[in-house]
């Protein structure tokens, strides 16, 4: 009987079986619901597909990866080095694959978790959720979707056996995923018309090959260092004040300018929030897709779908041979809908039912030896998810440390230290420019509360939440 299941085997996942390993546990198992590990960058094989985040930072602080080819590395290479990391760790003797889990609920008596899955019910001490935030796809509600006769599918489950070439294609959204899968997809396509709710701003990618020098010994941690460094100065109009973001409205405005002639173009992406309210993205190629022959940019709202067409709100009807859906996915959605059941019968959207929250974004009261990795408001708008799980995971580790220092079975934090965290965190988001940009993002929930991102810089973070305080949790 394993002591511990982990949820997931991305990121997350692997680097929470990696640790558990070298602090000298072994009795774990990860189930992944797919038929190989990855996660995000297993199920996003759009074309195009790659990290926004530079690959020295996006990558283990341990295990850091000489062979990058790219200063943003595509998602092939991406999978393939989680597939060394779980090699090198030995972490694929602890994954379960194509193993769904569909509950898990807390048993008071025996202290133990009943994780019931697709191939029958575990009963570990512990149970961690690595599910991550980007695998569930979000779909638009447009009226006649179901009639659509075509090929429609969504970026993140790519039909690579529908031949886009000599199509009419539509694509609706324009946030990260679309940025990058549209400049391929007007390489191929007869036409295609773009549809676009709000513009993102959008600076330039610096994705250069990474020189022989890269590989030298030493050289990866110094690079590393020096991304770490320079993303988190970008924190600062984001964190402290949105009128220090100066400078990057700057360099998207040249970017627009340098890129766009045509002045009807350049007003249609050119937002009109603060930069940084939505996350801003990295691209050299989706200003000039968009300024091809057989593309179109549509500003007008999608009305309705028919069989062979999509209806705009001012009523054209654009003929389409397929629809592909760049619309995201569900985040904070997502999270509401778990089936997790704690102590006394409590569900969790129960203990949500004011909003999603967490202590340190990791365990939440009345859910003993429950643990979250990249839960509530630890998401990031300007650095790498990595460095967050990582500090996510020795969180975890210490909380592990306290159950066998004391002598305890369970360890849940208390209500009390819960709400104080959230209060503070809650209160900086509220003045920033997440919430005061002017924009409507995926970041907030539907009352207009900012549940996905971390309010400062990550090495706040790391300081306030690397190690569990003893005085903050009860132990019994």
């Amino acid at each position: 009987m394993s002591q511990i299941v982990i949820i997931g085997a991305g990121f997350a996942g692997l680097c929470m079986g990696i640790q558990l390993r070298k602090a000298g546990y072994d009795d774990f198992v990860i189930l992944e619901k797919d038929e190989d590990l990855g996660g995000t960058w297993w199920e996003n094989t759009y074309p195009g597909c790659a990290c926004d985040v530079p690959s020295p930072l996006y990558s283990y602080s341990f295990e850091l990866n000489s062979k990058w080819t790219r200063l943003f590395a595509p998602q092939p290479e991406i999978q393939h080095y989680l597939v060394h990391c779980a090699e090198k760790y030995g972490i694929m003797k602890h994954i379960r694959f194509g193993v769904k889990v569909e509950s898990s609920e807390y048993d008071e008596k025996t202290e133990r978790w009943a994780v019931t899955t697709s191939e029958g019910v575990l009963r570990p001490r512990a149970v961690v959720s690595g599910v991550g935030a980007l695998h569930v796809p979000s779909f638009p509600e447009i009226p006649g979707m179901e009639t659509f006769e075509g090929r429609a599918f969504h970026s993140a489950r790519w039909d690579h056996s529908y031949d886009l070439k000599g199509k009419r294609v539509a694509v609706i959204g324009t946030g990260a995923s679309a940025i990058q899968f549209v400049p391929e997809v007007a390489k191929e396509a007869a036409h295609l018309t773009v549809f676009q709710r709000t513009p993102a701003w959008i600076q330039s990618k610096p994705d250069i090959e990474m020189p022989a020098a890269y590989r030298l010994p030493g050289m990866p941690r110094l690079v590393r260092d020096f991304v770490y460094w320079l993303l988190e100065a970008r924190a600062v109009g984001f964190a402290l004040d949105p009128r220090l973001s100066g400078p990057q409205k700057w360099l998207a405005m040249r970017n627009i300018k340098r890129q766009i002639k045509d002045p009807e173009l350049r007003a249609k992406v050119t937002p009109d929030y603060t930069i940084g309210c939505k996350r801003i993205l990295l691209s050299n190629d989706w200003y000039p897709a968009l300024t091809r022959d057989n593309v179109d940019l549509v500003t007008d709202g999608v009305a309705e779908i028919r069989p062979h067409s999509v209806v705009t709100s001012t009523g054209e009807e654009i003929e389409v041979d397929a629809i592909i859906y760049g619309t995201g996915f569900q985040v904070v959605d997502a999270m509401e809908h778990w089936n997790v059941t704690g102590r006394g019968g409590q569900k969790i959207q129960e203990a949500w039912a004011d909003g999603i929250e967490a202590h340190h974004g990791v365990t939440v009261p009345g859910f003993p030896n429950y643990f979250i990795l990249v839960g509530p408001n630890t998401g990031l708008g300007h650095s790498s998810i990595v460095f967050m799980i990582e500090v996510q995971v020795a969180h975890i580790l210490s909380c592990l440390r306290l159950l066998s220092e004391n002598k305890a079975t369970t360890i849940e934090p208390r209500p009390e230290a819960m709400r104080a965290f959230n209060d503070r965190l809650q209160k900086r988001l509220r003045k920033a420019v997440w919430n005061e940009g002017g924009c409507n993002s995926w970041y907030l929930d539907s009352q207009g509360v900012n549940r996905t991102l971390w309010p400062g810089f990550t090495f706040e973070y790391w300081a306030s939440s690397r190690k569990a305080n003893p005085e903050e949790y009860i132990l019994r």
